[in-house]
């Protein structure tokens, strides 16, 4: 088998940041040694003073292929993965055609994912209303968590599920043993909202304001709230994917001193902008839900301090200009998704160190957590003996702006365009093997994986 040894004077293992040399077999670390234990023979890539930490665990990618690979493909987004330092990507179950929710659909998703793969990737599959059956034989073929809406998702072909809907499917998910994402916002509060700007003209319709107001926090806390009430009946786990309301985070710690199993995420774009700073018509901004008030943002970094929030992964979800409504600017009609799977590390780590966090702190957030969430940690989410070879290179103090016509990402628009962002991924492995050093490896050498 073929070794190699990766060091640095700041290697980030689980037992901290210090200087040593990563030990790699075949595709595997086999063991962490002291910086100076070189081997006569052996390649070495030594790194000096920049940090090697784990490669980053995204569990919340849209990639939309098969169906809608004119919105993002598997090769177009795994690129743009290898260049930000992720190594494994879970991608979810709406947007492509078929979706997810059948083991068909996830065999169609296999299809089309297998050597085309810059990283690792997972699958999720769906819950609808009517698909409880599909759970378990979709787990069988390598589903590893499971995704649902309590409002609509934006696509036909994956609509919500209701109440009763989830009592009939929960005895059925908790035979799989996995996790349920839940995008959770319930309609009611949304309706109400909508109904009273039935009268707005199309200039306000471009300011972000009055799609920040079709969005209440409402939706969501009374949407957790639901949550956490059928966990605690049922004994499932369920998850919160990109949590934006910060009035829900003592509702989830409360419930999880008691024991209820639920967690929950928030995302790079929640932890960065603000409302209050967000252009007239600059859809790029959009998304579901939505970013929120300088007082919200703040709290939700509170909320990933003391540990209520327990990762950050992208939500990944890009779509063509045109169905970002990039003509006309208009926030109603634009579909809700920001683009940056390669941005996420960098944007994070921006934010997290001006309020006193720790490289070892987003590891947690974005390596670890993840990994555990969807069955992947013992292989995935550290640098630890046993552990696949997944590391990322990264330049903690580097001062960049962010060009976005030159990102990986099958379209550039992106709000984080001409944002001055400090830390730079340097190079990423992927299971032992370079992929991205300043420019991507030419051939694909990511898997299709499923949890242990």
């Amino acid at each position: 088998m073929d070794r190699r040894i990766v060091r640095s004077t700041r290697v980030l293992a689980q037992d901290g940041l210090r200087a040593a040399a990563v030990h790699i077999t075949g595709e595997t670390i086999v063991r962490i040694d002291s910086y100076e234990s070189i081997e006569q023979g052996v390649p070495l890539d030594d790194f000096g003073s920049l940090v090697v930490m784990p490669g980053l665990v995204d569990s919340h990618v849209h990639i939309n292929d098969p169906g809608r690979a004119e919105w993002e493909g598997f090769a177009s987004a795994t690129r743009a993965a290898a260049a930000g330092g992720v190594t494994t990507l879970v991608d979810m179950p709406l947007n492509s055609l078929p979706p997810t929710t059948t083991v068909s659909g996830i065999e169609r998703k296999r299809e089309a994912a297998e050597k085309n793969v810059w990283v690792d990737v997972a699958f999720s599959g769906g819950l609808l209303p009517s698909n409880g059956h599909e759970l378990v034989p979709l787990r069988a073929h390598g589903a590893v968590a499971f995704k649902c809406f309590l409002a609509e998702s934006g696509v036909d072909e994956f609509p919500h599920v209701l109440e009763d809907d989830l009592r009939r499917a929960l005895p059925l998910l908790a035979e799989t043993g996995a996790p349920l994402l839940v995008h959770a916002e319930v309609s009611g509060p949304i309706d109400e909202a909508l109904k009273a700007q039935h009268n707005l003209s199309p200039a306000e319709l471009r300011k972000y304001i009055y799609y920040l107001e079709s969005r209440p926090k409402a939706a969501e806390n009374q949407a957790v709230d639901m949550v956490i009430r059928l966990v605690r009946e049922f004994g499932v786990r369920a998850h919160i994917v990109h949590l934006s309301s910060a009035d829900a985070l003592l509702n989830i710690r409360d419930a999880r001193e008691a024991g209820v199993t639920i967690s929950a995420e928030t995302c790079p774009h929640y932890l960065t902008f603000v409302a209050e700073e967000i252009p007239d018509g600059a859809t790029e901004f959009k998304c579901a839900p939505p970013i929120r008030e300088r007082e919200n943002r703040e709290r939700l970094w509170r909320g990933l301090k003391d540990e209520i929030v327990t990762q950050v992964v992208t939500d990944h979800s890009p779509a063509t200009p045109a169905l970002k409504c990039c003509d006309s600017g208009d926030f109603s009609k634009a579909w809700g998704g920001i683009a940056s799977l390669q941005l996420g590390l960098i944007a994070i780590w921006s934010q997290a160190q001006q309020r006193g966090a720790t490289l070892g702190d987003v590891a947690k957030w974005m390596c670890e957590t993840p990994a555990k969430l969807v069955g992947l940690w013992g292989k995935k989410g550290a640098i630890a003996t046993g552990f696949d070879a997944d590391l990322t290179v990264f330049d903690p103090d580097a001062i960049q702006t962010i060009a976005g016509s030159k990102l990986e990402h099958r379209h550039k628009l992106t709000p984080y365009d001409e944002r001055s962002v400090t830390g730079r991924v340097c190079a990423t492995y992927l299971r032992g093997r370079r992929i991205f050093d300043g420019t991507l490896s030419p051939s694909s050498t990511g898997r299709v994986i499923s949890a242990p």
